[in-house]
């Protein structure tokens, strides 16, 4: 079966999560990235904000939403987010911990009026332990964890953008958590708290290099082990314009294909687990990498099993045969912007705009089940 168009655009709502009612409390990073998702899978989320907030209701972290502003110091407004939160099926917030319980709408307040809602918690540190309460970003929390130490050149880590703490880390464990209380919750009628913290997502990611390590597969040096740069056959190399490409020819059908299509035939390429050879294996891999354009490359061994793709920019990446055959990317308000993922054979994602709300006008849609 062919997998559903992720480039739809509507104003109502489809998806797998259609009739999924979601409070956001208006955050930064991951938490509207996990409501960005629950959106484009067909949850109606509202985003309650502050005042004047005026987001950018263009922003594709903060598409699909209804936003309703509000100061929540106000005695009627207070009311109001407790009477709406009695007909969510979930919460979701990311401020540190005890800022939702001096608000008046920590678990306990919240649970007494709907029993059934699961609490999503996005933070770095989690809802306890000694750093509970300290300020940080997605550097810092997956600084903790063996994430940032194993990546980057020998020299030193390099951050690996925001994408293991935040995103992966964060973002995508609260989505998981949190539908995993849903449907827990159907059977049992009971919410829960799901405590989503990016020093554990991080942690958990890490779980495979923990695995080599135990196993005596991993050492403790970056670009000295197979996956992080340090072998000849898993790596970015530049070519001849001063682009570049990405090699991952691990397996031994694929690494003699590599050495096929770039005329290594040097019998010294023979010993591709050995780790001793791999440093000047690189460096000859590099010079004829570097005889060819990134193009040329792409046309030698684009499709092939080498296990090769061109390293595209954040503007190049959109046009790639691959990707705008897959409608990978959309544009939206003049800007592109990545399309919603996974694809549903049957319940197709939509991106929906965003659009600002009153909030008596949604109590009164859910409370009739609108």
């Amino acid at each position: 079966m062919p997998d559903a168009p992720a480039h739809q655009t509507s104003t109502a709502a489809s998806g797998p999560l259609t009739g999924l009612r979601v409070v956001e409390f208006a955050g930064l990073g991951p938490g509207p990235f996990a409501c960005m998702m629950l959106a484009d899978m067909g949850a109606e989320v509202i985003t309650l904000d502050r005042l004047g907030a005026n987001k950018n209701q263009q922003s594709a972290t903060g598409r699909g939403r209804r936003i309703v502003e509000l100061d929540l110091k106000d005695d009627e407004a207070r009311a109001q987010t407790l009477d709406l939160l009695e007909h969510a099926d979930a919460l979701i917030e990311g401020f540190r911990p005890g800022v939702m319980e001096r608000l008046g709408f920590g678990p306990d307040v919240v649970h007494a009026r709907n029993p059934r809602l699961v609490y999503g918690r996005m933070t770095g540190w989690g809802q306890d332990g000694p750093l509970a309460q300290a300020a940080g970003h997605d550097i810092n929390y997956i600084s903790v964890t063996g994430a940032l130490a194993a990546i980057g050149p020998a020299e030193k880590p390099v951050p690996p953008l925001n994408l293991v703490g935040d995103f992966g880390g964060g973002a995508l464990y609260l989505v998981v958590g949190v539908l995993a209380a849903l449907l827990e919750a159907k059977k049992s009628g009971k919410g829960q708290v799901v405590d989503a913290a990016m020093c554990d997502g991080a942690a958990s990611l890490m779980t495979m290099f923990f695995d080599f390590a135990a196993a005596g597969r991993w050492n403790g040096g970056r670009e000295s082990n197979f996956l992080d740069g340090g072998a000849h056959f898993y790596g970015v190399y530049e070519c001849a314009c001063g682009r570049f490409i990405s090699i991952g020819s691990i397996e031994p059908q694929f690494y003699a294909l590599l050495r096929q299509h770039a005329g290594l035939s040097d019998q010294a390429f023979d010993a591709q687990m050995d780790r001793e050879a791999w440093p000047s294996l690189k460096r000859r891999l590099a010079e004829t990498f570097k005889s060819k354009t990134r193009d040329d490359w792409c046309r030698i061994m684009e499709g092939t099993d080498i296990c090769f793709a061109p390293v595209l920019s954040l503007s190049e990446a959109p046009s790639h045969p691959h990707m705008a055959a897959r409608g990978t990317f959309v544009e939206r308000h003049g800007a592109i912007q990545p399309a919603p993922a996974p694809r549903f054979s049957r319940t197709p994602s939509v991106i929906r705009e965003t659009a600002k709300s009153d909030m008596v006008d949604v109590i009164n849609a859910w409370r009739a089940g609108k």
